[in-house]
């Protein structure tokens, strides 16, 4: 059920991001998806972005994580988890913000002020050690959640060897990894996002 957790966190996505969401080969990803799909769990769009749940998939990724977590008797210690996380969030937007707009003159940062960037590196680098004690203890009360640390890890190892765009700028950077990781939460705990 890998995969249909996948798109219930990435939403509607083609290979290579349900791919990398799962650390699956592609050819393992398509057969998966086409089989959820016979199963009425998953359509594709061809114009529309690729793969996507159905209400029967994402009733069904709801009842196999809520099993997950009682079968594990772990639903208390992944919310504590939780709470951490959430502490951490509202810092990681405003250093994707700082990242794309600079705070001292509110213009975008086009990345040729090579000390701001360094600076705003640095913050990362600082939240994502602390996030990595956050996301072993997501591992420890669900293992799946461990995969975050790595994905997170390599972005910033991106970033910070000059592909700047692997902060906030592409489906696999900082920043889409940890919305990954949000959601992810989200959907396990069975808590609805606020829509306003």
């Amino acid at each position: 059920m890998v995969v249909l957790h996948a798109l219930r966190c990435v939403g509607t996505s083609g290979l290579t991001r349900v791919a990398s969401f799962t650390g699956l080969p592609e050819s393992d990803v398509e057969s998966e998806l086409i089989d959820l799909a016979v199963a009425g769990l998953v359509t594709h769009h061809k114009g529309f972005g690729g793969w996507a749940l159905t209400e029967s998939g994402r009733a069904a990724d709801a009842a196999a994580t809520k099993a997950e977590l009682e079968s594990a008797g772990t639903r208390a210690a992944l919310a504590e988890a939780f709470e951490s996380f959430l502490v951490l969030n509202p810092e990681l937007l405003e250093l994707c913000t700082a990242w794309q707009i600079r705070s001292a003159d509110g213009v975008v940062n086009d990345h040729t002020d090579t000390a701001y960037d360094a600076r705003v590196l640095a913050l990362f680098a600082d939240l994502h050690a602390r996030a990595v004690v956050v996301i072993a203890a997501l591992a420890a009360a669900a293992p799946r959640f461990a995969r975050y640390d790595a994905r997170l890890s390599e972005a910033l190892a991106h970033a910070q060897s000059g592909e700047l765009d692997r902060l906030a700028d592409t489906i696999d950077s900082f920043h889409a990894i940890w919305a990954e990781l949000h959601e992810d939460l989200l959907a396990t705990l069975g808590i609805a996002r606020w829509t306003g």
